[in-house]
């Protein structure tokens, strides 16, 4: 398990300048890395980057987004504070950003065009929304942790509905849809449920399949295994888990566990290529008490550090 590092941080924010490499750069290794996506919470952003050290040095930012009047939700940046949630996801051949805000903002945005959304709303800061999903039936699934719920909203009704159904989750911080099982799992601080989706897009049903009380408690990020479909990723205060959806056992002894598993680890994904995993968790003298600068790989070993950024999750982004 590793230490935390110091964040000698300089409070230049727009800067953001990098760290000396780490791992080997992609042409070293002789391929591509992929890339990663940040919620960097200092210049309010989504930035995507390749997950090589040449590209963070210069900061080759691929891709970045933020609501603004020029992509058409003006009336949503007062909402977009602390964004806290980015996932990438595909409906009818068009991919979409999933993300999400403290502040209140919760959007589905066409990826690359990055212009307009599929779906976006302000549910409100007291509520605290850290994550969404986006259903088959187009409708959106979204997790908030102050507010303690999962609400699907009816999105599949129009790009601004602000109807929804509601499940009452403390603490809520993941949502991630089953395919396989037809089910909508939900994280919140002491429990991980499988919530079955009924009813009729204009009129969403909620009903709880299966209650797994977690092993440990504050549950903060759930995440699919690429790969293996009967299992979860499942992040809280003290440890990273894997749940199996078969057995509804959460385990703790998984390929580099003894790497991943950290204190309040904020995001875990698995590059689907290659099987490398990502982490975020909090770094000792930030700044930002919840973020860091550093990305953490495992499976193999790395890291990748933005002096200056405020990372609150990081993502592998597969585009």
């Amino acid at each position: 398990m590793r230490s935390f590092r110091k964040a000698w941080l300089v409070p230049l924010l727009a800067a953001l300048t990098v760290a000396a490499p780490l791992p080997a750069t992609a042409a070293e290794r002789g391929g591509d890395a992929g890339s990663i996506v940040i919620t960097e919470q200092a210049s309010r952003r989504i930035l995507v980057l390749p997950a090589d050290q040449d590209a963070w040095n210069a900061r080759e930012f691929t891709w970045s987004w933020a609501p603004s009047a020029a992509n058409g939700l003006g009336d949503l940046v007062s909402a977009w504070t602390n964004p806290d949630e980015a996932k990438l996801t595909e409906r009818d051949g068009q991919r979409y950003l999933m993300t999400t805000a403290s502040g209140g903002l919760a959007a589905v945005v066409p990826y690359p065009q990055g212009t307009g959304a599929y779906w976006a709303a302000d549910v409100g800061a007291p509520s605290n929304p850290h994550s969404i999903e986006l259903l088959p039936d187009g409708n959106v699934a979204v997790a908030a942790s102050t507010g303690g719920w999962l609400r699907v909203y009816t999105a599949s009704q129009g790009p601004r509905s602000t109807h929804y159904a509601e499940y009452p989750l403390v603490g809520g911080h993941g949502a991630v849809w089953d395919d396989r099982a037809k089910v909508l799992w939900a994280l919140g601080t002491h429990e991980l449920v499988a919530l079955r989706v009924g009813g009729t897009p204009a009129e969403p049903v909620l009903t709880p399949e299966r209650v797994h009380p977690l092993p440990s408690r504050g549950g903060h990020d759930l995440q699919p295994v690429p790969g293996e479909p009967g299992q979860l990723w499942v992040t809280t205060e003290s440890e990273v888990l894997r749940f199996d959806k078969h057995t509804g056992r959460f385990s703790k002894h998984h390929p580099g566990a003894r790497a991943i598993s950290e204190d309040h680890v904020k995001s875990v994904t698995t590059n689907p290529e290659t099987g490398q995993v990502l982490t975020v968790s909090p770094q000792e003298g930030h700044l930002c008490t919840w973020c860091s600068d550093t990305v953490d790989l495992d499976l193999p070993h790395g890291e990748l550090t933005l002096h200056g950024a405020w990372i609150y999750k990081a993502r592998w982004w597969n585009d």
